[in-house]
C-alpha cells in the first residue's frame, strides 16, 4: 500500500462529518449511487451472511413520501438521495447462497459448509441474537457507505430519528427486515457545526 493511498484514506476518515444542509440542485445518478452501494456491500459481517438490505429513495416523489416519516427534516428533500439501512433478521437464509459457490469453486469443503450451517442455524434459534446481529452487521455496512460516499466526493448524515413502524408500513417492508437508520447523501451547502470528540483515554481501556 502506497503512502499516498494511506494518507488519502486517513483524510477521508478525518473529513467525514454529518451534514444536514445540502444543495438541492445537486443530483446523484443511479450509476454513481450504485457504485457507492457496491463498495458498501464489501463491509464485513458475521459468517459473511451480509445482514443488510438497502431501500433507495432516489426520486423526488419517493423523498416526498419519506418526509413525514422522517419528521419533516429538511435534509430529506434537500439531499440528493436517501438510503434506508435495513437489518436482516433472517440472515441465516443466506447461508446456501454464500457458501455453495465457495464449495463449487473448491475454496471450501462440503463438510465445512455443513458445520457452518449447523452453527448458524443454532444461533438463529435465538430471536434476540438475530436482532442484535441484524443491527450490528447492518451498521457496519452503514459506516462503509458513508466512508465510500466521502471518498467519492459526497457528504452524508446518519439519521436515527424517524418513525420505524410507519416506515415499514408505508414502504411495505417485509417482516424479515428491521429499519436501522436512514442516510442522506448529497453535497453540503455549508460545513457541519463544530463538534468535540472525547479524548482517547476517556473511551479506551488498555489491559
Amino acid at each position: 500500500m502506497s503512502t499516498t493511498y494511506t494518507e488519502d484514506m486517513m483524510t477521508v476518515l478525518k473529513e467525514r462529518t454529518s451534514i444536514r444542509n445540502y444543495d438541492p440542485s445537486v443530483k446523484i445518478s443511479k450509476e454513481e449511487l450504485s457504485e457507492i452501494l457496491s463498495y458498501t456491500t464489501q463491509a464485513p459481517s458475521a459468517w459473511n451472511l451480509q445482514h443488510w438490505h438497502f431501500t433507495v429513495f432516489h426520486s423526488e416523489e419517493s423523498k416526498q413520501k419519506l418526509l413525514p416519516v422522517a419528521y419533516n427534516q429538511s435534509q430529506i428533500i434537500e439531499s440528493s438521495a436517501i438510503i434506508a439501512i435495513l437489518g436482516d433478521l433472517e440472515a441465516d437464509k443466506n447461508t446456501e447462497a454464500v457458501y455453495s459457490p465457495l464449495v463449487d469453486a473448491g475454496y471450501m469443503t462440503a463438510e465445512i459448509q455443513e458445520n457452518l450451517s449447523k452453527q448458524i442455524s443454532g444461533a438463529y434459534t435465538d430471536n434476540t441474537f438475530a436482532r442484535d446481529a441484524a443491527f450490528s452487521n447492518s451498521s457496519l455496512a452503514a459506516m462503509q457507505f458513508m466512508i465510500a460516499a466521502k471518498a467519492k466526493g459526497f457528504d452524508t448524515c446518519a439519521i436515527g430519528g424517524f418513525n420505524k413502524d410507519q416506515f415499514s408500513k408505508e414502504f411495505q417492508i417485509e417482516d424479515r427486515y428491521v429499519p436501522v437508520m436512514l442516510i442522506t447523501i448529497g453535497k453540503a451547502v455549508k460545513p457541519a457545526h463544530k463538534s468535540n470528540r472525547l479524548s482517547l483515554d476517556k473511551v479506551s481501556t488498555w489491559l
